[in-house]
């Protein structure tokens, strides 16, 4: 019986993935408690390894995406090295890739080729378009996926250029969407015994994130989803506001307006005709704007107008940086930041793992890995391979480790 210590206890994953979006989804499967195993490409590994900032020449990157992970570094080029990926795929349960389109299938290691040897294995295929389609076969990376999905056309001032969101949301968001399919697919393969290939898209996982200007230009000829710049389009006041010392967002519909009437000391503005109504408000919006940071310039600080602002209820909050989180209460409390002791880098901080429960979620003790630090472990003792045969693999490069 599963006493907690792993959600996912049992569970093996071969982690096929490099860079970001595959490493998002299996970093999360680790923290669930399963048991993965991240092949990588001999001499250098997986990227993340030489990503900046580094300390004692140990990336952030590299211990954020793969703390936990056992690794097998082998030369999956080599006929060799896919034929032992090959067999390690049926003792596996699932296998997730980031590959481009085809790539694995030239080395034998695609889910046909795979299910037909294991049929309930589950494969977890993420790429920047999906396995099919016009795009398909085309190279993608996070900016380009915010451009086809639509986001970069929403982010940015009206009058100027596209603007990328300053995150790697298409890569980490596809990673969250393959973790959250192979959850299911798991479930699915109970009940039916069988494995299943899950195709996720960069592009997919964002075009699925608009809330309102899809159906909104289906609907609607003359409506214009265009960027707006710092204020959102459907509501007014709703966006960010030059305070003291900083930028506050705040966000009223049509039941906070009260508030904030009343947390400004403008009571009688409710009965002002611009601004009786949202479509109103949307349309005066300037006046209602330099009203709001008129209002905010009498304040010292940022943190008196939002204790203004939340004495009445008002939805605001500060535009935090990232190093502004590492040390707020509400980040550290709900453990949003981790800290994490690197036995190389020393403390490094992380983003916490996304979801809370009432029953308790594996402990999170892991420590990334040397590259092909696992080699003999998994080999070994999923294959029965034999000292004399490492050995061998190793003096020809088809294994591959380094110390750190």
């Amino acid at each position: 019986m599963n006493d907690g210590s792993g959600w996912l206890e049992g569970v093996t994953v071969l982690d096929v993935t490099r860079y970001l979006a595959g490493p998002a989804c299996t970093r999360m499967l680790v923290e669930l408690g399963a048991d993965v195993i991240k092949v990588e490409q001999p001499p250098f590994g997986d990227p993340n390894r030489s990503s900046r900032p580094r300390i004692n020449r140990r990336s952030g990157a590299h211990i954020q995406q793969n703390r936990g992970k056992r690794s097998l570094c082998i030369d999956m080029n080599a006929d060799e090295g896919a034929a032992i990926v090959r067999d390690l795929a049926d003792h596996v349960d699932v296998v997730v890739e980031n590959y481009s389109p085809g790539v694995l299938a030239r080395r034998g290691l695609d889910y046909e080729t795979l299910s037909a040897r294991r049929p309930d294995l589950i494969m977890a295929s993420v790429s920047g378009f999906g396995q099919t389609g016009a795009l398909s076969d085309r190279p993608c990376f996070d900016l380009i996926a915010q451009g086809y999905a639509g986001m970069m056309h929403m982010t940015g001032e009206p009058d100027g250029p596209p603007t990328f969101v300053g995150s790697g949301i298409a890569d980490t968001n596809a990673g969250a969407h393959a973790f959250a399919a192979i959850g299911h697919a798991l479930f699915h393969r109970e009940r039916t015994g069988r494995g299943t290939h899950l195709d996720i898209a960069m592009v997919d996982s964002l075009f699925h994130m608009h809330e309102h200007a899809v159906h909104a230009v289906s609907m609607d000829e003359t409506f214009d989803a265009i960027r707006q710049g710092r204020d959102y389009p459907s509501l007014s006041p709703a966006g960010s506001f030059r305070g003291p010392d900083g930028w506050i967002v705040i966000l009223c519909t049509e039941w906070q307006m009260k508030n904030l009437w009343a947390a400004i000391g403008r009571p009688e503005l409710a009965e002002d005709p611009r601004f009786s109504t949202n479509p109103n408000r949307i349309e005066h919006r300037v006046a209602l704007t330099q009203i709001i940071e008129s209002w905010m310039s009498a304040f010292a600080t940022d943190a008196e107008v939002l204790a203004a602002l939340e004495a009445e209820r008002v939805p605001c909050g500060p535009a935090l940086s990232p190093r502004d989180t590492l040390h707020h209460p509400h980040f550290v409390e709900r453990g949003l930041v981790r800290t994490v002791d690197d036995p190389i880098a020393g403390p490094v901080a992380v983003p916490g793992f996304p979801f809370k429960s009432s029953d308790p979620l594996p402990p999170d003790d892991h420590v990334a890995p040397a590259l092909g630090e696992h080699n003999r472990e998994v080999l070994v003792d999923m294959l029965g391979l034999g000292a004399s045969r490492l050995a061998e693999l190793e003096e020809r490069g088809v294994l591959f480790s380094k110390p750190h």
